[in-house]
């Protein structure tokens, strides 16, 4: 029988990072098998108080990471972090380049120090005229044009998600993939640095190649020129709304004799694909209107049937009832530190048909594991004390 999927089980990252960007990457890193220690200021990262849409931010890419508390204004914390640094194989950050210098762990210098450490900076940008900028998501969606392609002309509107940051972090861990198994090779760590804006750049990409090849500026997506025949929203009897996709001739043939608009597949109008897209203005009110007189559920069981790409309008509340994302596996159970539980998502890949899980999936407390961590470096008592800011949980789990 196969062992659990842990394949970085024995790896220690270090993470120094708050908000989305930086703690995701530490996130898909300790899914992975990876020890996750987590440095925070004496106060606690704020990303823990956020409330309103910010309220998920900290739980959900927090997760099974211990948590120490380390005073980096003090000598003995910078200290401390060097020790802890000995020890590490990955360096997650995502502090803006000045502040490492003054702390004194500008990346150049601690390449110098730690050969070995592989470096994994979550920037705003990568290194040109932008660098020392500073970055969010919605300003970098702004900037490449995304925002620009998800709302109507004049009306730029930023994903419904922090995609970029959580796919800036994704990147992140994927480099820091490929700089394990070449250090395997070489000996040698890695400084790596992976910019928000060049990630929703390469979000971007497919408009940007269009306009370079055959020179048409794309229209944002609710204004966009379609390339099938069918791919729109429609109402239902019941008052149900439903995205329905006919992107193939056999799927134009199927919707049409299973709504009862088999006169459709013999209109001299629509006999080919390009005459269907053509043909959207007259033909989709009449789907419309014959899709009214249908129940939500009976489309559902027809589409299903089918083949027929279609989704209801869906909320993310109602993911938890939704019984694909409900199945065993499908949301990960964990609790914050004063015991509230909440049920979330893993990584989206399953290995030998299961969904890879860390051991542990609980948000600890600030500073919990400091003290056994700087014990286990070697640190006195009053070390810790002076080091942590005295803050630290006399936790040691």
């Amino acid at each position: 029988m196969q062992t659990e999927f842990q394949p970085l089980q024995g790896t220690r990252v270090v993470e120094m990072t708050h908000m989305i960007m930086g703690p995701s990457c530490g996130q898909i890193l300790a899914y992975l098998g990876a020890e996750v220690i987590k440095v925070e200021p004496p106060t606690g990262d704020k990303t823990r108080h956020l409330t309103g849409m910010g309220r998920g931010f900290f739980p959900s890419f927090n997760r099974g990471k211990r948590s120490i508390t380390l005073d980096l204004k003090s000598t003995e914390g910078a200290a401390a972090l060097e020790r802890l640094l000995e020890t590490t194989d990955v360096f997650v950050e995502n502090f803006r380049d000045q502040s490492l210098s003054k702390m004194g762990f500008a990346t150049s210098d601690l390449c110098k120090r730690h050969p070995k450490l592989i470096i994994a900076s979550c920037k705003g940008f990568l290194h040109g005229p932008y660098q020392e900028r500073t970055a969010m998501d919605e300003v970098v969606q702004m900037m490449t044009g995304i925002a620009y392609m998800t709302g109507p002309k004049g009306m730029p509107l930023r994903i419904g998600s922090s995609a970029n940051d959580i796919m800036g972090g994704l990147f992140g861990a994927l480099a820091v993939l490929g700089a394990l198994l070449e250090r395997r090779q070489s000996g040698q760590g890695r400084a790596l640095r992976v910019g928000l804006f060049e990630n929703c750049l390469f979000l971007v990409m497919q408009h940007m190649v269009q306009f370079d090849l055959d020179g048409h500026e794309p229209s944002p997506m609710p204004e966009r020129e379609f390339s099938w025949p069918v791919y729109d929203i429609f109402g239902t009897r019941d008052q149900r709304q439903l995205f329905i996709a006919a992107v193939t001739e056999g799927h134009w043939e199927v919707l049409c004799n299973r709504v009862g608009l088999e006169f459709l597949l013999s209109d001299p109008r629509l006999q080919t694909k390009m005459d269907q897209i053509k043909a959207r203005d007259w033909t989709i009110p009449i789907f419309s209107e014959a899709l009214a007189k249908h129940d939500f559920s009976d489309l559902i069981k027809i589409f299903e049937a089918s083949g027929i790409p279609f989704s209801p309008i869906n909320r993310p509340t109602d993911m938890y009832q939704d019984p694909h994302v409900m199945r065993p596996g499908g949301l990960h159970h964990s609790h914050l530190p004063d015991g509230q539980a909440f049920r979330a998502p893993g990584l989206p890949f399953e290995v030998d048909g299961t969904i890879p899980r860390p051991t542990s999936l609980e948000v600890a407390d600030v500073g919990d594991h400091t003290e056994a961590i700087l014990t286990e470096l070697g640190l006195s008592s009053s070390e810790i004390w002076a080091a942590s800011g005295d803050n630290h949980s006399k936790k040691s789990a």
